[in-house]
């Protein structure tokens, strides 16, 4: 009587959700034609977002899903372990946004299969299931999708949730508004490998089975720095010559005045310095272009193909797939997303590097690798123009103080790599 119940809760509450995403549906819609004013890419592959028309050989498969950009670039060092250890499966690599499918075509070409992971709709999910008959679906961070993992259940088909980050931010909501689906959803998980204790402790919260749980650290060190990386670092450096240049990587909207406001303050100190500016949304590189122009400074564009002279005063990186390439051609970096609400980006992949890291206040989706940064004298954190372009000032000044802090976060991502080979060895399990 008790499964009967589960069972038909759970099948009360697919119903529900399934319910509610059909009501959506002219929504999503919109939203994509929407954007796709700015970015012609969302107005392509439909077929795609609802898996029609799939057609992949029958042969062994691993999937992995990555939903943007941030993601599939964590992927790579998993999606290339995968490649090396299960040579005779075909890999499929799914995304959902223009960004990170252009990344994956770019960093991973013909070596796997691609697609958009379709909406969460029943149909849907059965047609790619159909269609690809994956042996192990590997998720990347925070993608769950119910109708996706109950079929997948359903199909005895196991299911690693890779990197598994939850702020408490996502966990109060997840528990305010669908407690019992989450609860449900994350039960089909076979392993979770989660980036830390906290992580760990609020997915057990929120319904995650305890025998499924391993704290894992983050894939996110184990970050593959290619030599391509360095020689177009050279590239980028004979056009900056010797000046002093700074990175502000993954930028929102909101934030760029306020960054651009810095840089004069900087350039009144030091005059040669260069800022590099890196938006993080493609559809926002024009917008970010006139903010430029709108605070009177001189602007190189990336996609021009002119090069910096002395007179050039930011340099804007509208381009994809070179932000490591600008990290390694600068000398400070400051993380966006993170002086709005957004819960900022990625701060190991300039630490790597051996820059000296800033932030802002908001750096909920990387909490515990932000904080492990700053008790590593690896990063600072600051509010607001006046102490961005105060720090700029004096890292950019005095070299040996920018060095020391750069070499505490080159050696803090090294003494923590590892989470790749657990991560490896929890998909064997999966695969047996």
């Amino acid at each position: 009587m008790s499964a009967d119940r589960t069972q038909g809760s759970k099948n009360t509450l697919s119903y529900a959700y399934t319910s509610l995403l059909y009501l959506l549906l002219p929504a999503i819609l919109i939203r994509l034609w929407w954007r796709g004013r700015k970015a012609p890419a969302y107005r392509q592959r439909w077929i795609e977002r609802f898996a029609w028309h799939l057609n992949f050989p029958r042969q062994p498969r691993i999937w992995v899903h990555a939903v943007s950009f941030g993601e599939t670039q964590a992927a790579l060092p998993l999606i290339k372990a995968l490649q090396q250890r299960y040579p005779n499966h075909s890999l499929l690599v799914t995304s959902m946004t223009p960004t990170g499918s252009a990344h994956v075509s770019k960093t991973l070409g013909h070596s796997v299969e691609h697609v958009y992971l379709p909406y969460d709709y029943p149909g849907a999910v059965r047609r790619l299931l159909d269609a690809t008959q994956p042996q192990l679906g590997i998720i990347m961070e925070t993608e769950w999708w119910p109708n996706l993992f109950f079929a997948c259940k359903q199909r005895n088909i196991p299911l690693l949730l890779a990197n598994a980050r939850l702020s408490e931010r996502s966990a109060r909501t997840y528990q305010r508004f669908a407690p019992q689906l989450t609860a449900k959803t994350l039960a089909c998980l076979s392993a979770i490998a989660a980036q830390g204790e906290s992580d760990a402790q609020r997915l057990l919260a929120l319904g995650a089975k305890p025998e499924t749980l391993t704290v894992t650290g983050s894939i996110k060190f184990d970050l593959e720095l290619a030599a391509s990386i360095q020689q177009q670092a050279q590239v980028f450096r004979q056009q900056w010559a010797k000046r002093p240049v700074w990175i502000a990587a993954s930028t929102h909207e909101g934030e760029e005045q306020i960054i651009l406001q810095a840089a004069k303050t900087v350039l009144a100190t030091l005059p040669d310095s260069l800022l590099i500016l890196v938006p993080r949304h493609p559809e926002r590189f024009e917008q970010v272009f006139l903010y430029c122009q709108q605070a009177g400074l001189k602007t190189v564009r990336r996609s021009s193909g002119q090069t910096c002279n002395a007179a050039t005063q930011v340099f804007l990186g509208d381009s994809m797939g070179e932000l490591m390439a600008l990290y390694a051609s600068s000398d400070v970096a400051f993380i966006g997303g993170s002086l709005i609400a957004n819960g900022g980006h990625n701060p190991l992949e300039p630490a790597a590097l051996g820059l000296p890291v800033m932030f802002g206040p908001s750096m909920f989706n990387f909490a515990q690798i932000s904080s492990a940064l700053l008790q590593a004298q690896a990063a600072v954190q600051l509010e607001g123009q006046q102490a961005l372009a105060r720090q700029v000032t004096d890292w950019l000044s005095d070299k040996t103080q920018s060095a020391t802090v750069g070499e505490n976060g080159a050696k803090f991502v090294a003494q923590n790599r590892g989470a790749l080979q657990k991560l490896m060895q929890l998909v064997a399990k999966c695969l047996v």
